[in-house]
């Protein structure tokens, strides 16, 4: 069975209406109570009175007994009230009545306690309050006085009635103004909710959000940051997705006529020379899937890898150890050059995976396209050198033909060669764009300086601002 739900708007109704109306009842009792107590010892002051004055008039017979020194006539004009009826007794040390009603019950009263004593008592079949004193003077007696209670019932209603009824009318104008209030607040959220219930699968475009409330704000703020992101990431494996269609059906295409050619053919030499051109259509292929997938990856890292210290000397020794196999084998001179003076590490905030792929890019290109048109010796080197106090550059320095200042900006962009690229026919255009992509995530300043004259190399730039050393 499914737990039930509740909106929002009912709960919040419910947890503001429900403690204030338990507060209200309980407020209003208590002040109900404390009403009805002083009230009630007004009454029972003036009933306490009535009962002094009739003890005032016991005084010694002349038998030496007690008397009453009241005709019934003053009696009814000491003890006249126009809304009660009042009736009284005075009874003997040994619970004889010597004036008085007769009938009218004597309370048990502690002889120690000399002080008056409330109560209520029965007398003609109505609850009477009743007050008893008793007095040692001129001997041992009480005194019993006691009052219906129509008139401190009548008022108590009236009073239950005055102090409730605008309470309650108060409580419920105030649930009907809360419940607009919190259907006026709510109501944002309730927009937003149907706003993505009804968007399109494909649509990731932001949300318009109310600005009344800045919690509502913050959270469209929140999902049209999540719908941004999500958006780059379609963005980039559809891109990535088209570009892999769009590229590899070139090498794909060369690689099924190479084998198609050399299964027609009978001689081994030709299906050797097949082979080799297979594997390096295949060498190709790889080496643009990867460059692609890198491409594609990049929005991602920005937003899953956090920048951490990295001492940049370190990264580059393995960067460079990961290519000197290859370096050999091209006859490349491949090494590192840092300024006189650096004998500490030297600390950036990069990603490393983003930093690692800069210095693999552009010593692949150096390696690649770094060719002396003189066909002299080659040589790759990686310097680390500081050009200013709170920075560090890293460069990546060839001695192959260099490039235009008219090259310079077109081959940061995708799918752009220079001209040993293009003579070489390697490549796919795509590996100083990965080097400009992750410069901007790592905010690194990028740059490609070329010697005026030709021939001279080409020299690529990384700016960092260094990081107090990690102890």
């Amino acid at each position: 069975m499914k737990p039930a739900f509740t909106t929002l708007r009912a709960r919040l109704l419910r947890h503001v209406i429900l403690p204030l109306a338990l507060t209200w009842l309980v407020g209003a009792l208590l002040a109900l109570a404390v009403a009805r107590y002083f009230t009630q010892q007004a009454f029972d002051r003036a009933l306490l009175d009535d009962a002094y004055a009739v003890a005032s008039h016991v005084r010694h017979a002349e038998d030496g007994g007690l008397t009453l020194g009241l005709s019934s006539v003053e009696m009814g004009n000491l003890l006249f009230d126009q809304n009660e009826n009042l009736y009284f007794a005075v009874y003997l040390d040994e619970g004889q009545l010597l004036a008085g009603h007769a009938g009218l019950p004597l309370p048990v009263v502690a002889r120690s306690a000399m002080t008056p004593f409330f109560t209520e008592i029965p007398f003609q079949n109505r609850s009477l309050r009743a007050v008893v004193l008793e007095r040692s003077k001129p001997a041992n007696f009480t005194v019993v006085v006691a009052q219906t209670t129509r008139v401190q019932d009548r008022l108590f209603q009236r009073l239950l009635f005055i102090s409730l009824v605008p309470q309650l009318l108060l409580l419920t104008w105030l649930a009907w103004w809360l419940r607009r209030a919190i259907q006026k607040d709510v109501q944002p959220l309730m927009d937003l909710e149907q706003a993505v219930a009804q968007r399109d699968v494909r649509d990731l475009t932001p949300l318009m959000i109310s600005s009344r409330t800045l919690d509502v704000q913050k959270l469209g703020e929140s999902i049209n940051a999540l719908l941004t992101r999500i958006e780059q990431s379609v963005r980039g494996q559809k891109e990535f997705a088209g570009n892999v269609a769009h590229e590899l059906r070139t090498p794909l295409a060369g690689i099924r006529a190479l084998a198609e050619y050399g299964l027609t053919q009978s001689d081994p030499q030709v299906w050797r020379e097949q082979l080799r051109s297979i594997a390096q259509s295949q060498e190709r292929a790889s080496h643009l899937i990867d460059q692609l997938l890198a491409l594609a990856l990049a929005q991602e890292a920005q937003q899953v890898l956090q920048p951490q210290p990295l001492a940049l000397d370190e990264v580059v020794r393995d960067s460079l150890m990961r290519h000197l196999h290859r370096a050999d084998a091209l006859r490349v001179d491949l090494g590192v050059d840092f300024e006189e003076g650096l004998d500490f590490p030297l600390f950036i905030s990069a990603q490393r995976a983003l930093l690692e792929g800069v210095l693999n890019n552009l010593i692949d290109n150096a390696l690649r396209y770094g060719v002396p048109a003189d066909g002299g010796p080659r040589h790759v080197t990686v310097a680390i050198h500081r050009p200013e106090p709170g920075a560090v550059c890293l460069s990546v320095i060839d001695n192959g033909p260099g490039i235009t200042d008219a090259q310079r900006e077109r081959l940061l962009g995708r799918w752009a060669q220079g001209s040993a690229g293009e003579a070489l026919k390697q490549g796919s255009g795509l590996g100083l764009a990965i080097v400009a992509e992750y410069a901007r995530i790592m905010g690194a300043q990028l740059s490609m300086v070329s010697p005026a004259s030709a021939g001279d190399g080409l020299k690529v730039s990384l700016r960092f601002a260094l990081q107090p050393s990690v102890g």
